[in-house]
């Protein structure tokens, strides 16, 4: 069959996204963008003073009383210290990397590598440093005689310059370890997950994946994927799916009168060679009435992101899974930081609220004419389980933790839009309830959470 032309070219915006966030988390690039940017702000700056003096014109006074030598010696001070303090600021981030990694869990070590305050601060010294070579290179002191004194070159207004730059840094210092040690506690870093979190839950996926089939073609539509003609189309890597070009993977099956099923939902690790598409001609293709086989270009892979970590941006169950293993480690013997765990626990429930006032987009997904797109979406109840499970399971010794987990639940059913969603909360609480009753040692412990689950049931009964 002849390929229809031209052919689909996925959207720019997505070849933007797909190399935005590995330059988003890479400590490289902000500085490397600063160090080119003092070459700039050098360059301007001994212009400025190369055109006073050439013109004799009075330069700014110097207010250090120096000359040439002074002015080499002080930049080369300058230089030295920014290269110290830079050294330490990475001793300082490389410290509180492992912290992190160690304490809470290595998924949050993405949060303070994409911090951008961390990689202005880095950039900043850097990029003093390298200001204060350029224009330590251009000072000409003059000696050799009257001829060559009258080469004499010190660009005051550079100096000047070099030695706020400097005195900016000493508060760039101060600010980094202060924001370090804001970052580091657990409240900041549990805030930051959950409000990234909840912006992908405000974009549940696929909400802007073209337009959902309307209900009453839906059961047609779903009779229609049930049928024989499927096409795999194996993925050629290996990793993590990490986004969608909704827009072109849309404009793709319409321009082939297609329907694509999404075999994995979004990050999940998908292997090479492992179906990750499948194709089938559409209802409005030709091939469709007897599920004939069709020759259609082998680009999907074009359309998506697969890389060696999960994102959050169409993947909120990675930022629910973050919170959970901030609690698990917080529950580990090795740590046993029951706070910690209970702060966990409190934002997994405030995500579940949101989940619950939210209206789940259907998996399948249209052009606005025909069915075109069919992705597996994790439902409500799949969102709960995540969330609680494993928590439950490594806390049933632990009484604060498993209170904690009932008023969650308590503060998730308070929010339910539809009665479908309530049995699963139920089930939640009484499963804490039951754990309880076999794994903590005391009556009194046990008496207290079932007081607890004696007092919230209301609120999922």
């Amino acid at each position: 069959m002849p390929q229809p032309s031209p052919p689909v070219r996925p959207s720019l915006p997505f070849y933007l996204q797909q190399l935005q966030q590995p330059l988003r988390e890479a400590l490289w690039v902000v500085p490397a963008l600063m160090v080119l940017a003092s070459f700039g702000l050098a360059y301007g700056a001994i212009s400025f003073d190369q055109g006073n003096s050439l013109h004799g014109t009075r330069r700014l006074p110097l207010l250090f009383g120096i000359d040439a030598g002074g002015a080499s010696g002080m930049l080369s001070a300058i230089a030295g210290s920014m290269l110290t303090v830079a050294a330490l600021t990475f001793s300082l981030l490389l410290a509180a990397l492992a912290q992190v990694s160690n304490q809470y869990s290595p998924r949050a070590l993405r949060n303070f590598m994409r911090d951008r305050v961390t990689q202005v601060v880095l950039g900043y010294f850097v990029s003093v440093f390298t200001y204060s070579l350029v224009v330590l290179g251009t000072i000409r002191t003059g000696e050799g005689g009257h001829r060559a004194a009258l080469l004499q070159f010190v660009p005051t207004t550079a100096v000047l310059l070099g030695l706020v730059l400097a005195l900016g840094g000493v508060g760039a210092l101060v600010y980094f370890v202060h924001h370090v040690a804001e970052a580091l506690q657990t409240g900041t870093l549990v805030r930051h997950i959950t409000l990234e979190t909840q912006a992908a839950i405000e974009e549940l996926f696929p909400h802007r994946f073209g337009q959902a089939v309307p209900e009453a073609g839906q059961a047609a539509a779903r009779a229609f994927v049930a049928r024989h003609g499927w096409h795999p189309v194996p993925s050629d890597t290996a990793g993590y799916l990490q986004r969608i070009d909704t827009v072109g993977l849309l404009s793709w099956a319409r321009h082939h009168r297609t329907v694509l099923r999404l075999e994995v939902p979004m990050g999940a690790f998908v292997g090479e060679g492992q179906s990750l598409f499948s194709v089938r001609a559409g209802m409005d293709h030709p091939a469709a009435a007897d599920d004939a086989p069709a020759d259609w270009p082998d680009d999907l892979m074009r359309y998506v992101s697969i890389g060696r970590h999960r994102n959050p941006a169409q993947d909120v169950a990675f930022g629910v899974q973050q919170l959970v293993d901030i609690a698990l480690k917080a529950l580990s013997p090795a740590v046993n930081d029951t706070t910690t765990a209970v702060m966990a626990v409190d934002y997994l429930g405030e995500l579940g609220g949101r989940l619950a006032r939210r209206e789940f987009p259907t998996p399948l997904r249209s052009d606005g004419e025909q069915l075109r797109v069919l992705v597996i979406v994790p439902g409500f109840d799949d969102y709960i389980r995540l969330a609680f499970d494993l928590v439950r399971a490594n806390a049933l010794t632990n009484p604060a933790v498993l209170r904690r987990l009932l008023r969650a639940l308590a503060l998730i059913a308070g929010q339910v839009r539809s009665a479908d969603r309530r049995p699963v909360l139920r089930e939640q609480a009484e499963l804490v309830l039951a754990g309880a009753r076999i794994a903590l040692p005391s009556d009194y412990e046990r008496r207290q959470v079932e007081a607890a689950y004696n007092e919230l049931s209301a609120a999922w009964l």
